[in-house]
């Protein structure tokens, strides 16, 4: 269960060109994980609060999602924003 949410966080995020339900799912979480990672958040601090998960129990995974989302949330405001414009999911 997402920590931000009712819609389960995946280990990785979509990696497409195309906005996905997922995207659209975790849009607010997307902001606040780059909000995070931009003010310098500690992958610990970040996964406990926003993914609802303990980095020092689970550093691998924790890793990996936080990574993955991250990508995914740069993705989101370098190019998934014109497609959320166009009112498309393509």
């Amino acid at each position: 269960m997402s920590a931000t949410g009712t819609t389960p966080i995946s280990d990785l995020a979509p990696q497409g060109d195309d906005l996905t339900d997922y995207d659209h799912a975790h849009m607010t979480l997307y902001l606040r994980l780059f909000d995070a990672a931009e003010s310098g958040a500690s992958l610990q601090e970040i996964s406990q609060i926003l993914f609802g998960l303990d980095a020092d129990k689970e550093p691998e995974r924790a890793r990996k999602i936080y990574d993955s989302h991250l990508a995914r949330a740069r993705w989101m405001t370098e190019h998934g924003y014109r497609k959320l414009l166009e009112g498309g999911n393509g």
